[in-house]
C-alpha cells in the first residue's frame, strides 16, 4: 500500500469519528425530548465510585380488553411500541367525532410515510377506549371503526369492564390531572390524547382538537421511537473514553506516512550549474 493510500485511509477514518462526536456534543441538548411524567421511586446507587440517583418511572399496568374485531387483546402485546391513546364513545354528539377524525389523520399520515419507506409504522399503536362499554359492544365498535376508516392492525377500539377502563384512565394515565379541572369518575369525557413510550411510561398529553398540539404529538412519537435504549449503549459511546488516544494515533500515523512518503527535492539545472 502506498503512503498516499494509507494517508487517505487514516483521514477517512479520522474525519467521521471526529465529526460524530463534535456533532453529538453540540446537539446533545438541541432536541427537547418529551418529558416523563410519573415515577414510582428514586434510588441512590454507586457507579464508577460516584453516588448517582436513578429514577424508576411508572410504567402503566397491563390490562386486557376486547377490540373491534371481538378479539381479546392486552397492552402487554404492545411491548416495545409507542402508544397513542384517547377516550370516546360511539354515540357522542360533541367532541368524539373530531377526536376520532384527528386520530385517523395521524394514522393515515404514518401509513403514508410507511408506504414511502420513510418510517416504519410497526413501532406505534393507536388505542381508543370507550367510556360507555355497556352500549359500545365489539359490534358497535366495528361499525364505528368502519365509518371512520380505522385500520385494525394500527388502531384498536377497546371495550370491556367499565371499572377496569376507568381505573386505568384515572389511576394509570392520570387523566383527571391531565385535564386540569379534573374528570368526573362517573363519566370520563376528555379531549386529551396521551402518549406512552416503549416502556409504557406517560410522555405527554395533547389537545386532540388542536392542530398545533397534534403536530407536536406527531413529532414527539418519532423522537420517542428514535430514543436510545439506555440498556443498549451505542458502541460509539463506549469508545468515548479512549477517543483522544485514537485521534492521537491516527494523527501521528498520518503525519508519519506523510513525512516518509515525501519525495526528496531534485535540484534544478540552474542550481546544479551554480554548484
Amino acid at each position: 500500500m502506498s503512503g498516499k493510500a494509507l494517508l487517505a485511509i487514516c483521514i477517512a477514518v479520522l474525519i467521521p469519528l471526529a465529526s460524530y462526536f463534535i456533532v453529538k456534543s453540540a446537539s446533545e441538548n438541541a432536541v427537547a425530548m418529551p418529558s416523563r411524567y410519573y415515577y414510582d421511586s428514586v434510588i441512590t446507587k454507586m457507579k464508577d465510585g460516584k453516588e448517582v440517583t436513578d429514577t424508576l418511572w411508572h410504567s402503566v399496568n397491563n390490562i386486557s380488553l376486547t377490540n373491534q374485531l371481538n378479539h381479546n387483546v392486552s397492552l402487554g402485546q404492545l411491548k416495545g411500541k409507542v402508544i397513542v391513546a384517547d377516550f370516546f364513545f360511539t354515540h357522542c354528539p360533541s367532541i368524539c367525532p373530531t377526536l376520532t377524525t384527528n386520530m385517523r389523520k395521524l394514522q393515515d399520515a404514518l401509513r403514508k410515510k410507511d408506504e414511502m419507506k420513510l418510517l416504519d409504522t410497526s413501532f406505534v399503536q393507536f388505542v381508543s377506549f370507550t367510556v360507555d362499554p355497556q352500549r359500545d359492544t365489539a359490534a358497535a365498535l366495528k361499525r364505528y371503526a368502519d365509518k371512520y376508516g380505522v385500520n385494525p392492525d394500527l388502531w384498536w377500539l377497546l371495550t370491556g369492564d367499565k371499572k377496569t377502563i376507568y381505573d386505568f384512565a384515572l389511576n394509570e394515565l392520570k387523566m383527571g390531572i391531565a385535564d386540569g379541572e379534573g374528570v368526573d369518575s362517573n363519566f370520563i369525557h376528555t379531549q386529551k390524547m396521551v402518549v406512552l413510550d416503549k416502556d409504557h411510561v406517560v410522555r405527554g398529553y395533547y389537545d386532540g382538537l388542536d392542530s398545533n398540539a397534534l403536530g407536536k404529538l406527531a413529532k414527539d412519537i418519532v423522537f420517542i421511537m428514535l430514543e436510545k435504549d439506555k440498556k443498549s449503549p451505542s458502541p460509539f459511546l463506549e469508545m468515548k473514553p479512549i477517543l483522544p488516544i485514537i485521534i492521537f494515533v491516527l494523527i501521528a500515523t498520518a503525519a508519519a506516512v506523510y513525512f516518509f512518503s515525501r519525495k526528496p527535492k531534485i535540484p534544478n539545472a540552474k542550481t546544479a550549474d551554480s554548484l
